[in-house]
């Protein structure tokens, strides 16, 4: 069952994939389908790496 909200926003997501190098394959396929769940993963531990550092601010 999908969840009906993010906890991510779609402009961060964008902008780690961008980082990682994986961005190219969200758009050329149109959605996350088609990304491993490796990459996903280390999307989300960026992102939680990213919250940290501005909580430590």
């Amino acid at each position: 069952m999908a969840r009906s909200r993010s906890l991510m926003s779609e402009n961060l997501k964008e902008e780690i994939a961008k980082e990682l190098g994986v961005y190219d394959t969200v758009k050329e396929t149109g959605g996350w389908g088609n990304v491993s769940s490796k990459t996903c993963g280390n999307i989300v531990a960026k992102a939680i790496e990213i919250a940290n550092r501005s909580v430590e601010k």
